[in-house]
Order: structure tokens, then C-alpha cells, then sequence
């Protein structure tokens, strides 16, 4: 049950976590697609398809030395079920294997400026701007490897089946046997022993043992070079003619080693991120937008989901998700309440500040500075408690705004919700 217990810890981090009354915050990692992802594996030396990439007829000429018996023509974008999915223009599939290059291009016309819709999918589908052509290989047996960050064991964590190009969750409840968990330490790294062994559980026999060693071995070794917190392969594949291959592979990375990874960060795809998270992390505030009309500023995680509870719990509901951070400048508090206004839903804006790292009256000046220059609108509920407290009310108060106070966070709930 420990591979089990690894598992879900692993989904649990990478799931929407739940704030009980109120709804869903989904956390932010870097979205990297299907090639990008491809691109860093080769670049280690792991194993993969050959492929090339087209936006296209224009770049037809990257085919001309691309000879292979098959080729895999893949739209190219965040989200499963691509093969089951249709455009907006009629076509079906977001997947297509061909044997004649000559199809190839008009296969990528078709899907190239088109949206395509799957269950994983906005209602409109997500445009496609790029199409992955890759050499169809013949899989004979298909297994599953990821390597993961895991808090129980305090670093790292291979995690591996033979039962691979399959619900790996499934796997884990219905036949927790066929899941083996090695933790990694991070100092000394992935043991020749340890790839070994993993290798042999995944049922490579013969001289695929060493294949498949060497590619766990290439796979750490990414998983550490670009400060990775999962590296799943499913399927890692054994092909007809004796190699060991990654067919398909998901990488998320550590936020906190942006500054190491620029050029991998540089590669992020928005497609389907909301234009006012994007802006909030240039200025490093977190913002998820929500369904409600009260825009939410606080400082913490903990707190932000503490506050849309309590507005909820009073009738009202949240408009955001918006967490300073504890280091927060009077510019950040600027930006926040542009992000906040700029959603038309947003009738009142709740700010619920503890100063513990931060101070209070820098989050006040921030405050009368942006209402200022913004000429705000809306209703504007504040609660501030702790660090230069008093400074920062009488700042408040002598700014000549129209701001309510509230002394604790349910009276501040309370008047947001009376003011719309």
C-alpha cells in the first residue's frame, strides 16, 4: 500500500485543492506541450520518437529528409483526449497515422487555425497553432514510469508499473501489486542497482534490461537538471525492434527555480489561462478568477481561502482568488486592484490583511494610492490587523476616501455583502 499511498499523494498535489464551502483553486504550473516536453527528454538522451514540428503547407520542406514507414500527425495542444476530439471546422480527430508523407500536409491544414474540442476542453475548443508529425512505431509492450517529489519521503520518488498506457489511478486501486515505489536519495541519486531493478519489475527481459536502465537513469538525470517535480512516462514503450522508448511524457517543474530554469519558463504556453492570472504573476501576486462579485485581497493562502468562506458562509460570493504574498509593495497593491477591477462582475472589493512579514501601513498607503489613482468605483471593505496596525488605519482615515473599516474578518464578510 506505500506505492498506493505515494500515488495519491502525488494526484492529491497536482488536483484542484478543495476550500470546502466556497469552490475550487486550481494550482499554477508551468504548461508545457506534448513536443516542448519531447524536446527536453531528447535533449538528455532519452529515448523518444523522431518527429517534427509544422504550423503549416509553408514548412513542408522539414519533411523532405523525414522518411519513415509511418507517420503520427498530432495537434498540439493542452489537453487529452485529442484523438477522440473534432474541429470547429467538421474534421475529426486530433490524431492521424498515415503511411503516404503526401497526406501529411493536407492532415495539418486541416487542423492548423481550427479549434478543437475533447472532453478535456472549453465548450469552444483550444486553437491550434502547431501539429506534431512523429514516426509511428510498432509498441509491443507498454509500461509506466514517473518520478515525483513526495513529501512523505522527503524527495524524490520513482514510481513504477507494467501495467502502462493505462489510468494509472486505476492501477493503484484495483491492483496496488503491480505498482512498485522506490524512494531516491537526493544527494547520492538514482543507483545502478535501483534503474535495475525497476527495469526488471517493468518485465524487460534479456538485453532490454540494461536499455531500460539506461533510460531511468537519463530520465533522474532530467528530473534533477531542470529542477522537475514529475516526470511521467506513459507508456515507456518496448518496440518491435528491441528499444526502449518514451511515447508520451508529463513535466512539471519547481516555480521557486524560475531563476535556473529561464529558458524553460521562457517555453510556457498560455492557451488557456485567464489573460488576468498572467498578469498578476509578472508583478509575482497569485490571482484565480472566480464566479462571484466580491474581489478578495489578502495576504496568504490560508487566509484567502479563510475570507472566501466567510463571504460565502454570509450570502455573498467571491469574485477571486488574489494573495499578495508577504512581501508586497505599494506598486503590487496598484496592480492588484487594476486585476480586480478590470472583471466586470467585481461590485465590492474585501481586503483582509494579518501583517505579520508585512506591513500594514504599506498595504494602507497602497490602498489610497490605488484609489485614487484608479478614481475606484466600487465599494471598498477593509480589514487590517497586526504589524503598524494603528499607523495604517490612521492613514486610512485621514486619506478623505470612502472606505469602510471592519475589526474582524466576519463584520468585513458582513459588510461586503450588504454593500452590492
Amino acid at each position: 500500500m506505500a506505492a498506493l499511498a505515494a500515488l495519491s499523494k502525488v494526484c492529491s498535489r497536482l488536483a484542484k485543492p478543495s476550500l470546502r464551502t466556497c469552490c475550487h483553486v486550481p494550482t499554477r504550473n508551468l504548461n508545457l506541450l506534448e513536443y516542448q516536453s519531447k524536446k527536453l527528454l531528447e535533449e538528455s538522451g532519452v529515448a523518444i520518437q523522431n518527429f517534427r514540428i509544422l504550423e503549416g503547407k509553408k514548412d513542408a520542406d522539414v519533411l523532405k529528409d523525414f522518411n519513415v514507414s509511418e507517420y503520427v500527425v498530432k495537434a498540439q495542444i493542452l489537453a487529452g483526449g485529442r484523438g477522440k476530439g473534432h474541429f470547429d471546422n467538421g474534421f475529426k480527430g486530433g490524431v492521424h497515422i498515415t503511411k503516404d508523407r503526401s497526406e501529411v500536409i493536407p492532415l495539418v491544414e486541416k487542423m492548423v487555425g481550427h479549434k478543437l474540442i475533447t472532453k478535456q476542453t472549453p465548450k469552444a475548443g483550444i486553437l491550434v497553432k502547431k501539429v506534431m508529425v512523429a514516426d509511428s512505431i510498432n509498441i509491443v509492450r507498454e509500461t509506466y514510469l514517473s518520478i515525483v517529489m513526495d513529501r512523505e519521503h522527503n524527495g524524490p520518488v520513482l514510481i513504477a508499473s507494467p501495467d502502462g498506457g493505462m489510468d494509472i489511478e486505476a492501477v493503484a486501486e484495483e491492483t496496488p501489486d503491480r505498482i512498485k515505489t522506490i524512494p531516491i536519495d537526493i544527494t547520492a541519486g538514482i543507483s545502478r542497482q535501483q534503474a535495475v531493478e525497476v527495469a526488471q519489475f517493468l518485465d524487460f527481459k534479456g538485453p532490454l534490461v540494461e536499455r531500460a536502465a539506461d533510460e531511468i537513469e537519463k530520465l533522474y538525470g532530467l528530473f534533477t537538471k531542470v529542477d522537475a517535480v514529475q516526470i511521467e512516462i506513459n507508456p515507456l514503450a518496448e518496440t518491435d525492434d528491441g528499444r526502449v522508448i518514451s511515447v508520451d511524457a508529463k513535466l512539471n517543474f519547481d516555480d521557486n527555480a524560475q531563476f535556473r530554469q529561464r529558458d524553460i519558463f521562457a517555453m510556457e504556453v498560455h492557451e488557456d489561462t485567464d489573460p488576468k492570472e498572467i498578469e498578476a504573476s509578472k508583478y509575482n501576486l497569485n490571482y484565480i478568477a472566480m464566479e462571484g462579485n466580491i474581489g478578495c485581497l489578502v495576504n496568504g493562502a490560508g487566509l484567502a481561502m479563510a475570507t472566501m468562506d466567510i463571504i460565502k458562509l454570509n450570502g455573498g460570493s467571491p469574485a477571486n482568488f488574489l494573495d499578495v504574498g508577504g512581501n508586497v509593495k505599494e506598486d503590487q497593491v496598484l496592480k492588484a486592484f487594476q486585476i480586480l477591477t478590470s472583471d466586470a462582475n467585481v461590485k465590492a472589493i474585501l481586503v483582509n490583511v494579518f501583517g505579520g512579514i508585512v506591513n500594514c501601513a504599506t498595504i494602507a498607503n497602497g490602498i489610497v494610492n490605488a484609489s485614487k489613482t484608479m478614481n475606484l468605483q466600487v465599494p471598498l471593505i477593509v480589514r487590517l490587523e497586526g504589524t503598524n496596525v494603528h499607523a495604517a488605519k490612521k492613514i486610512l482615515q485621514q486619506s478623505g476616501l470612502k472606505i469602510e473599516s471592519a475589526q474582524d474578518l466576519d463584520e468585513a464578510a458582513k459588510k461586503a455583502v450588504g454593500s452590492i
